[in-house]
C-alpha cells in the first residue's frame, strides 16, 4: 500500500492531507494494543483538524492503556479517483492500515451536510453501509457530535451514537469493546451492554411506528433499553483531559491555531441556536488552569496564534483577568490573541484597550435580526442602542471593520422586518462616520444573511421553514436596499444547501433510504460548493418517495412525536413550548445569570451547580 500510495500522491493536491507523520502524532507499538480505532472526521483533513474535539478525543483514547486511535479524513475527488482507480482502500494516517481492518470506527459529525461522506467514506473503506449488514464485532460503527442529538436519519448505518460530551463516556464504551473482545462475544451482546451506559443510544433497540397520515406515532423501546437516552456532560472542565500536546498539522488548515476552550454551555437562550440549549449546563474553566494549558501549548507546538473561544466568549466571568495573564506573554512572544463570539451587549472599552496592542482584524457580531419586534422574538435580548453603542466603542477604538450577521425566514418575520436589516446596517454606517479614529482607512461592513433552519431540541423545532422562493425574494430586497450604501458588502447564503440541511436536521428513519440513494449518484462533499448537486438530491428524494417538504414548510404540531423525542439533551420539552408560546406573543426571557428560567438543565450535574 505505501509503495501504491507514493506513486499517486504527487499527483493529487495537497499530498499532506493523506501522510501523517505530524509533529505530536500518537504512534503506538501494533503488538501492545488490544483495540485499534479508527476516528473519522467526515470532511477533508484541513476542515477536521481544525475540530477541537477531534483533537480531545483522539488524546482521550490514545491515553487508554492498548488502546490505539488512529485518524481518518475524507479524501478530496481527485485522491478518491485515484484510490477507485487503483483499488486503494480508505486508510488512517498513523499507521496507513486500512479502515475495513479497525475494531471501531468513529465519527464525529457537526454538520447535516457531512452525512454523505460518512456513507462514502465507509464505501471506500469496503465497510458495509447497514448496520444490520456488519454481523461480526469488528469494524463497529458508533458517531458523536451534535448531530447526534437526531440520530434518526443515520440509525440505519450506525450501530450505536454516543450522546453529548465524550471524554469520560468514550473511555467507558472502548474499555467496554476491549472487554466484549477478551471475552469473544458476540455483537449482538456488545451492544445490549453498550446500551446500558448513560449516554449510549442503539437505535436498533427502538422501533418507529408511523400513523395512516404518515406521521410518526411511536417510539417502542425493546425491553431492556431505556425509554429516553440523556446526554453525558463533563462537570469538572478543570479537571477534564485538555490535548497541550497539540497535533501541528503539516499542511495549512482552516482554523491553523491553538484553540482554548474556556466554557461550555450558554447563558443566552436565543430560541433558533441549537447549540445554546443541547450544549448546557454552563460550565466552566478557571482562568488559572487556562493560562497553564495556553503556555504549554504554545510552547510545545511554535503555532503564533491564540484563540479563546465558546459560544459566548464574552460572557466568561474571568475572561479580564485571563487576557491579563495572556496579553504580556502574548506580546513577548509575537503570539497573537483572539476572542470571538462577542457579544454586542457586553463588548467593553476595558477589553477593547486590552486588544489595542493586537492586531485588528474584523469585529463580528451576530444581531440575527434588523428590527426589535423580532429580536424579541427570538429572545436575542440585543438592543439596537446596544449595537451602535458597541460599533461606536470599536471605531473609536481603531476597527474599520465589521461583520454582522442575520437571519431571513424567523418565525413571525414580516416584510417590515426585513428592510430593518438594511436600516440597522445603515445606522452602523452613520456611527462609523461620527466615531471612527482612523477615516483614512476607510469602512466595511461586510453583512450576511443565512436561510433559517429549524433545529432540534429548540423552541422553534416544531416551526415552518420559509419556501426557498420566498427566502428568495426577501434576500434581494434587502441586496437592492443595500446597493449603493457606501462600505457595505451584502451577501445572502444559497437556499438548496439550508433546505437540505433542515430535512436532514428534522428527518426522521424515511430519510436514510434518501441518503444511501443520493450516495449512489455519486454525492458527496456536500458542504463544498464544488461538489453540492442539489439536482441529485432532488432525484433521490423523488426516486424513493419522500417529500422533502413534509421536514421543512410543513412544520411540526406541538402534540407530534418528534423524531428525536427518545433522546434528551437536558432541557424539558416542557420549557420549550413555553419558549415558543413567549416568542409568538414577543415575549423575552432572562439570560441565565440573571435568574434560572427553570430549563431543567441542571438535572445533569450530580455534584456542581449551572454555574450562569
Amino acid at each position: 500500500m505505501t509503495d501504491l500510495l507514493g506513486r499517486i500522491l504527487p499527483t493529487v493536491q495537497k499530498p499532506a492531507r493523506y501522510t501523517g507523520g505530524e509533529f505530536n502524532e500518537i504512534q503506538k507499538d501494533p503488538a501492545s494494543v488490544r483495540v485499534n480505532v479508527a476516528f473519522c472526521f467526515p470532511d477533508t483533513y484541513e476542515i477536521g483538524m481544525s475540530n477541537l474535539g477531534i483533537r480531545i478525543l483522539y488524546g482521550v483514547m490514545n491515553e487508554m492503556e492498548g488502546v490505539w486511535c488512529q485518524r481518518v479524513f475524507a479524501p478530496w475527488a481527485d485522491m478518491e479517483e485515484a484510490m477507485v482507480r487503483h483499488g486503494l482502500p480508505l486508510w488512517a494516517l498513523e499507521s496507513r492500515r486500512p479502515v475495513r481492518e479497525f475494531d471501531m470506527i468513529a465519527f464525529s459529525i457537526g454538520y447535516e451536510m457531512s452525512y454523505s461522506n460518512i456513507l462514502n467514506m465507509l464505501r471506500l473503506a469496503g465497510v458495509p453501509l447497514l448496520a444490520r449488514e456488519r454481523k461480526g464485532l469488528g469494524g463497529i460503527v458508533f458517531a458523536g457530535g451534535v448531530c447526534a442529538f437526531n440520530p434518526e436519519p443515520l440509525a440505519e448505518f450506525i450501530d450505536f451514537f454516543s450522546l453529548g460530551e465524550g471524554e469520560e463516556s468514550t473511555v467507558e464504551i472502548v474499555s467496554l469493546y476491549d472487554r466484549a473482545k477478551a471475552g469473544g462475544w458476540e455483537k449482538e451482546r456488545f451492544l445490549r451492554e453498550a446500551a446500558k451506559i448513560p449516554g449510549v443510544y442503539v437505535p436498533s433497540f427502538y422501533r418507529h411506528e408511523y400513523g395512516a397520515d404518515g406521521t410518526l406515532s411511536a417510539i417502542v423501546p425493546e425491553d431492556g433499553v431505556p425509554a429516553v437516552v440523556s446526554k453525558r456532560i463533563v462537570e469538572d472542565l478543570d479537571k477534564a483531559f485538555f490535548p497541550t500536546k497539540m497535533l501541528v498539522p503539516s499542511t495549512e488548515i482552516v482554523h491553523d491555531r491553538a484553540n482554548l476552550e474556556v466554557f461550555r454551555g450558554c447563558i443566552r437562550g436565543c430560541r433558533f441556536c441549537q447549540a445554546g440549549f443541547s450544549c448546557r449546563p454552563v460550565r466552566k474553566k478557571s482562568a488559572e488552569v487556562l493560562y497553564r494549558q495556553a503556555v504549554e501549548t504554545l510552547e510545545d507546538s511554535g503555532i503564533n496564534e491564540l484563540t479563546l473561544s465558546s459560544l459566548s466568549t464574552s460572557d466568561y466571568r474571568e475572561l479580564e483577568e485571563l487576557t491579563d495573564k495572556l496579553l504580556p506573554y502574548c506580546g513577548e512572544k509575537r503570539i497573537n490573541l483572539s476572542v470571538p463570539s462577542l457579544r454586542a451587549d457586553n463588548f467593553s472599552r476595558q477589553l477593547t484597550a486590552r486588544l489595542q496592542t493586537q492586531h485588528k482584524s474584523s469585529l463580528t457580531f451576530a444581531p440575527e435580526a434588523g428590527s426589535q419586534r423580532l429580536r424579541d422574538v427570538i429572545n436575542k435580548n440585543l438592543t439596537e442602542e446596544e449595537i451602535l453603542t458597541t460599533c461606536a466603542i470599536a471605531f473609536a477604538g481603531g476597527w474599520n471593520s465589521v461583520k454582522l450577521y442575520f437571519m431571513l425566514g424567523l418565525p413571525t418575520e414580516t416584510e417590515e422586518d426585513v428592510l430593518a436589516i438594511a436600516e440597522l446596517i445603515e445606522k452602523v454606517a452613520a456611527v462609523w462616520r461620527a466615531n471612527a479614529s482612523n477615516k483614512k482607512r476607510g469602512l466595511r461592513i461586510h453583512a450576511a444573511a443565512a436561510y433559517f433552519v429549524p433545529k432540534p431540541h429548540t423552541p422553534f423545532q416544531w416551526e415552518k421553514q420559509l419556501p426557498m422562493e420566498e427566502y428568495l425574494r426577501r434576500a434581494r430586497l434587502l441586496k437592492e436596499r443595500l446597493r449603493n450604501v457606501r462600505g457595505v458588502e451584502f451577501n445572502y447564503h444559497s437556499p438548496e444547501l439550508s433546505r437540505l440541511e433542515a430535512v436532514f436536521a428534522r428527518g426522521d428513519r424515511r430519510v436514510g433510504a434518501v441518503l444511501r440513494r443520493a450516495v449512489e449518484k455519486e454525492a458527496r462533499l456536500d458542504g463544498w460548493d464544488e461538489f453540492f448537486s442539489y439536482q441529485t438530491w432532488l432525484e433521490a428524494f423523488q426516486e424513493c418517495g419522500v417529500d422533502p417538504e413534509y421536514y421543512t414548510c410543513r412544520g411540526f404540531g406541538e402534540d407530534e412525536v418528534l423524531p428525536w423525542d427518545a433522546i434528551d439533551v437536558g432541557v424539558d420539552k416542557a420549557f420549550l413550548l413555553r419558549e415558543r408560546k413567549r416568542a409568538h406573543q414577543g415575549l423575552t426571557t432572562r439570560d441565565c445569570r440573571a435568574g434560572c428560567s427553570g430549563c431543567g438543565a441542571d438535572k445533569l450535574l450530580r455534584e456542581v451547580k449551572c454555574d450562569a
